[in-house]
């Protein structure tokens, strides 16, 4: 019988498909690198989230390994390259977390709009400061997305119910249909830092994407432009956005992701032009019991 691995925690509903399945697996939520890399030999899967990393080690040492699945959305955390020349098949689930991560940028837009998480800490301050805290409405401004898949295209969905308007960039050709059901307007990224009143990144870790966003992008924008991240930390530069924001260059900022976590003590913290979250933008019941229960399902289909 073949034996799984889940290094990270996954929904009970995942478990239960395991258990169904008469899967010989182990549950090991919390295990620690080098525990993982002594154990690995013994399993023919590994099912992962964000804090597992499956390095060329891990990888290497996994020589029963047939199976990697990721409940999740990018494979940053993955060595696919060293997976693909040890015959390893590598699967994840990015359809599992795409309307959790759009809602969530749409609520990250809604408090940078109107100061919904600085109206609440100042009230527990015992501070009532109405007067200051006129916000802008959603309606009318424009929502530039930095890539648009599948999680650009749901908030830009969203965005557009909302009345507002819709600039794209992406790599790959924007499917037409999307486009003229948005009235998309597909622009350069350059063109959409200097005219989107909030600019929003959906893109993959890669070569080409980390630090896109630097001191030279944000220069760009409208001083009362907001900046969201709930892709990866690395696309943005950290420095160049706190020197950004204390020179005026945008209005605000909501990370959801960092370049590197847990987030350490930086000058971020202390802004209160940011919204910091931890890394929770996919984090619903709902999408964890999906993505949970697709990547059982891939490995399990997978093994045979």
């Amino acid at each position: 019988m073949r034996k799984i691995l889940v290094s990270d925690s996954i929904s009970g509903v995942a478990l239960d498909l395991l258990n169904q399945s008469g899967a010989d697996y182990s549950y090991k939520p919390e295990i620690e690198p080098q525990e993982l890399l002594r154990i690995i030999p013994e399993y023919d899967a590994l099912i992962v989230r964000s804090r597992t990393k499956v390095n060329k080690d891990v990888i290497q040492r996994g020589s029963k390994l047939r199976v990697i699945g990721r409940a999740g959305v990018g494979l940053d955390n993955i060595d696919v390259e060293s997976a693909k020349q040890n015959s390893i098949k590598v699967v994840n689930t990015p359809d599992a977390l795409t309307n959790a991560v759009a809602e969530f940028t749409i609520a990250l837009m809604l408090c940078l709009a109107r100061k919904i998480t600085f109206a609440d800490s100042s009230i527990r301050q015992g501070r009532w400061i109405k007067n200051e805290l006129a916000g802008t409405e959603l309606k009318g401004k424009t929502y530039g997305t930095i890539g648009i898949g599948r999680i650009g295209a749901r908030v830009s969905e969203l965005a557009y119910a909302l009345g507002m308007r819709i600039m794209a960039n992406d790599i790959i050709p924007i499917p037409q249909s999307l486009v003229e059901n948005l009235e998309i307007k597909v622009s350069t990224q350059d063109e959409i830092f200097a005219n989107a009143d909030f600019v929003d990144l959906h893109v993959p870790l890669t070569n080409e994407t980390t630090y896109l966003v630097d001191y030279t992008k944000l220069s760009l924008m409208k001083k009362s432009a907001f900046l969201i991240n709930t892709s990866r930390g690395k696309v943005l530069s950290e420095k160049d956005l706190i020197r950004a924001l204390g020179e005026g260059k945008i209005a605000g900022a909501a990370l959801d992701v960092f370049e590197s976590e847990p987030l350490a003590q930086t000058e971020l913290q202390r802004n209160d032009k940011v919204i910091l979250t931890p890394h929770i933008a996919g984090q619903t019941e709902e999408s964890q019991i999906e993505a949970g229960r697709l990547v059982v399902e891939l490995v399990l289909q997978n093994l045979k």
